[in-house]
């Protein structure tokens, strides 16, 4: 899915919507409960989780950075962009975590809560493709390598998608 950059001149969120970006572990059930709602015939829940591999690396952590102030423009963006094209979806969760994560962690949520599950879906898909080529995240990957010295790789998060990436 190809995304065109969103303006950021709308910094302000819908009052239904939820973003946040820390060093505490995510919560499926914080998450799913934000976004549900009386009006939903679906919540669909995107969970980011760290893998134990990269291009055949074993991967030991990963370490997230982020700035902040505009990552939460850009989810706001997102946020704004995904009512104009699903202006049924009811609520729009996307929390993101920072700092050093283990393998099995989760690093990111997005949750949408719609009356229909088509739109749901769309409306997540969107929303996670969209960050990763937008928000001003970063990711380092941390390994080990055979002589048992450590070896770091920054990714960017946008290269996630990409059909000769496996991110």
């Amino acid at each position: 899915m190809t995304t065109t950059p969103l303006p950021l001149t709308q910094v302000s969120a819908h009052p239904a919507d939820r973003f946040a970006i820390g060093f505490a572990p995510l919560s499926l059930d914080e998450v799913y409960q934000l976004a549900d709602d009386a009006g939903n015939g679906a919540v669909v829940v995107m969970s980011g989780t760290v893998r134990d591999r990269t291009d055949g690396r074993a991967v030991d952590y990963l370490e997230y950075q982020a700035y902040e102030p505009m990552a939460i423009r850009v989810f706001a963006a997102i946020g704004w962009e995904i009512r104009d094209r699903w202006p049924d979806v009811n609520h729009l969760v996307i929390y993101h975590r920072i700092g050093k994560l283990k393998i099995g962690e989760i690093s990111v949520l997005v949750a949408v809560g719609t009356p229909h599950r088509g739109e749901a879906f769309a409306a997540c898909q969107y929303a996670i493709d969209t960050l990763k080529h937008q928000a001003p995240i970063w990711k380092k990957e941390w390994y080990t390598e055979i002589d048992g010295q450590k070896a770091s790789t920054w990714v960017s998060i946008g290269a996630c998608e990409t059909p000769s990436s496996p991110h």
